[in-house]
Order: structure tokens, then sequence, then C-alpha cells
């Protein structure tokens, strides 16, 4: 059935360039549903979003990424008006936003996660907090914006004062290895894509400069431990009560053998849609177009209030 979808994309978080990259992708591909879409580059005025919220839409594709957009923000205001949107409702957006909790709950729900603690960041910068080689992230943000990798006690954390992400900051273990992602559509995981860096690691600009890292779908590990990453993709899903299309990355640890060992670094509740983006390339391996995809989303739009 067709219907008025307003496609919200932008924002000011770091990732505001990848949220219109998506959100310019997803209105193509509804509109070639048939859907009348409208787009909305939101800013800090929300009365001006409220304004292109009236008349209101039959749903709303949230292609918002990072701070206020996948954080749970975004999602209050649109409970506030009753509108039904994609992804993931108000808790378990913000819990995946937050690194910590998110670490919680995959102990409670016992899913292997790298080692690691909250350090106070000034700290973290002026001494190593844990035996090299780990990964320094902060708090609350996606894409891999504002990672560090050290690998060796000779690296010193090297961040200096540039540290703009807050007092805190998460240091975990680094996982060597394969790089593993898992998409979930609904209640079903779609598949899991090995991402192949051509040089560092899996960071921003490797994300989003085409070219960067190499995707091999399916991931070619061994039937069995493909088996286990679609479980735990599946597992962390629940496990954070998310909805609609979600992308669990997971670090592969082979090196005692196949199948090795799985630790989950995070769940992403609005997973990017670029042309570059993992989700619409697991689903297309599933047999499920972009289009397809998108507009099983906004038919799936829910508002939990």
């Amino acid at each position: 059935m067709t219907k008025r979808v307003a496609v919200l994309m932008g924002g000011w978080s770091a990732e505001r360039e990848v949220s219109l990259s998506s959100g310019r992708a997803v209105a193509a591909a509804l509109a070639q549903s048939g859907h009348r879409v409208c787009t909305i580059d939101v800013t800090r005025d929300i009365r001006a979003l409220l304004d292109q919220l009236d008349p209101k839409p039959d749903a709303v594709f949230n292609a918002l990424h990072g701070r206020f957009g996948e954080d749970g923000c975004v999602q209050g205001l649109l409970e506030m008006l009753g509108l039904p949107y994609t992804h993931s409702g108000v808790l378990a957006s913000a819990i995946a936003m937050d690194k910590p909790t998110t670490r919680r709950l995959f102990a409670e729900a016992g899913i292997p996660h790298p080692e690691g603690g909250i350090f106070n960041s000034k700290a973290a910068l002026s001494a190593h907090p844990m035996t090299p080689p780990y990964v320094l992230k902060p708090l609350n943000e996606g894409s891999s914006v504002g990672v560090r990798l050290v690998l060796n006690q000779e690296d010193a954390p090297g961040l200096g004062e540039d540290w703009p992400f807050g007092e805190q900051v998460l240091v975990e273990r680094y996982i060597p290895g394969h790089e593993i992602c898992v998409a979930v559509m609904g209640d079903r995981a779609l598949g899991a894509i090995e991402i192949c860096p051509r040089e560092g690691f899996y960071d921003y600009a490797a994300k989003y400069t085409e070219g960067r890292a190499e995707h091999k779908m399916p991931a070619p590990i061994a039937p069995q431990a493909y088996a286990q990453a679609l479980e735990l993709g599946l597992k962390a899903h629940r496990a954070l009560g998310c909805r609609g299309v979600t992308r669990t990355d997971l670090r592969y640890d082979a090196n005692v053998g196949e199948p090795g060992n799985f630790y989950a670094l995070e769940v992403n509740t609005q997973p990017g849609m670029t042309p570059l983006s993992l989700v619409p390339e697991i689903a297309a391996h599933a047999g499920i177009a972009f289009p397809e995809l998108v507009a099983w989303m906004v038919e799936n739009a829910q508002c939990e209030s």
C-alpha cells in the first residue's frame, strides 16, 4: 500500500554526510516502490522539524546516524508525536548507542565480548591503561568515529589533548582475526559478511571510501562458525530489545583453528544504507533487493506508545 513517508536525514553528528547518503538512497528506493516521499534535513531547530512533519506522514524512515538520530532522542520525539518510525525504539536505541550498557547486557545474555573497561580519558592518554594491543573507543559514537588502535608498548596512546569525546573512554583488548558483520531483519539473521580493510583497520575512511576495504559475502569461514555468527547476531539483537533491521559487529579469532572464537563488539540499530553499506549487500545476497528492504522497513515501522 502506498504511504506518505518522511525520510529524516543529515543531522549534526559526526556522521552527517553518511546520513545524507543513506537518506538519498532510501528516498529514491521508496519512490521507486510507489511511496510518496519527502526528505527532511534535520537541524537543531525542532520547530522546523515539527512544521515539516505537518501534515503527519504515515511513517517516518529514520536515516539519521550518530547522536540525536540513533540514541533514542529523535525516537522519543516521534513517540510523542505518535508517528510510526523505522528501526528500534527509544530504549533499545539508547542502549545500543551506549557501549558500557551494551557490554553489561552482552554479559548478562552470555554473549562473548572483549575484556576491557571504562577509564578516565586523561589517565588513559597519559599511560597504557592495559597491556597492548588494545582499542580506545568513545562511549557513544558510531561508524568507528574516534576509535584508536594501540598495538604495542612502544606505541603511546598518542591522543594528546585532541580527544573530543568526553571524560571517559572505553578500552578493550584488541582481538586479532576477522571482522564479521551480521545483518538481522525482524526475527531472522540474513547473513554474515567479512570486511577486509586494505590497510589499517576498518575505520571511518575504510567504511565510506570506495576501494578502501574488500567485502566478502558470504564470510569465508567454516560452516559451523558461520552458523554461530548468525546465532550471535540474532541473540545480540534480541538482548538489546531491538526491532526492524540491525547489524551486529563481531571479531572472529581463528588462531585456535576453525571454528574459532567470536567476540561481539556492538549492535548498530540504524545501519548505513549508502552504496557501500553492508546490510544492503547482505540482504541482496539473501535475495532481498534494496527497494524491497526499505519498503519492508516502512511497512514494519512502529510507534511503541
